[in-house]
């Protein structure tokens, strides 16, 4: 097992050893995000360049670097000075980390401001799919998600069987990646123990066009088809294309560790197809 965090939403991916299991994700994921004029959230489908930010978290802040830009200490910001932000259909406050403002503007080349959630317990979890007082950080709607080595294995089989180049995992950006015993079971999982950590398994994964960028060390994105061409082909279920399971911590506040035991405590009967599709 592996685990992966995202200090900056569509930012760089961080490879950790252990990670505290918070409420709302894994300790310091997806807690900063960039929001355009009016507030609202930015991420790579509208802004590839935020790949291409290495953001790494300080224990007073975060730091920003980026090729061609020199690298920038943001420190926490004042929680008094709150701003409104929209992720989604979410309506929170975020504090404003104004030191970041003309360096992500000059980069990005558009009014762009950087926040940080201070508070995670702001921002609930879609009442059809949660309980109500699970929470969630800034990642898209839950607060982790996890891949399987085999799933991504028999993906990438399927793309070179049509002429295409393997995708690395980190397009999908887990939190957790499970070794797994064959390909696709995690559509399957209800409940699982990761060390002394337990999840439940809330949906599945619809995939977007970011999985088929890739930050270039020039500070270039490229786009290509894949893997959205062939999960097109394999994956489809109810007009999406699907990989990797949202979770929601059952137990929090314990340590994962990569090599912990996982173990399967509730699945439901193979071959439904994804959690929610």
């Amino acid at each position: 097992m592996s685990l992966h965090r995202h200090p900056l939403k569509s930012g760089s991916i961080e490879d950790l050893d252990e990670a505290t299991v918070d409420p709302w994700g894994l300790a310091g994921d997806r807690r900063w995000m960039v929001v355009d004029a009016e507030g609202t959230f930015l991420t790579a489908r509208e802004e590839r360049r935020l790949l291409t930010i290495d953001a790494r978290l300080t224990g007073a802040g975060i730091r920003l670097s980026a090729p061609g830009r020199a690298t920038l200490d943001v420190p926490d910001p004042d929680p008094a000075h709150q701003v409104p932000v929209r992720i989604w259909s979410s309506l929170i406050t975020a504090a404003e980390a104004t030191d970041a403002t003309t360096w992500l503007t000059e980069l990005l080349g558009r009014d762009v401001r950087l926040v940080h959630l201070d508070d995670p317990t702001r921002r609930a979890v879609n009442p059809a799919r949660s309980e109500p007082d699970d929470r969630v950080s800034l990642a898209d709607g839950y607060p982790l998600l996890v891949t399987t080595q085999t799933s991504l294995t028999a993906l990438n089989q399927a793309i070179e069987a049509d002429g295409g180049d393997p995708v690395p995992m980190s397009r999908f950006r887990p939190n957790l990646v499970i070794d797994g015993e064959a390909a696709w079971t995690e559509d399957d999982w209800r409940r699982i123990r990761v060390g002394d950590a337990t999840f439940r398994a809330v949906k599945g994964c619809a995939r977007c066009v970011i999985t088929t960028l890739e930050a270039q060390d020039s500070g270039e994105v490229a786009r290509g088809k894949e893997p959205i061409r062939t999960l097109a082909r394999i994956r489809r279920f109810s007009g999406a294309v699907w990989f990797g399971v949202n979770l929601i911590p059952d137990v929090a506040g314990v340590t994962a560790r990569v090599g912990d035991e996982v173990e399967v405590l509730e699945a439901a009967e193979p071959g439904g197809g994804p959690l929610g599709a």
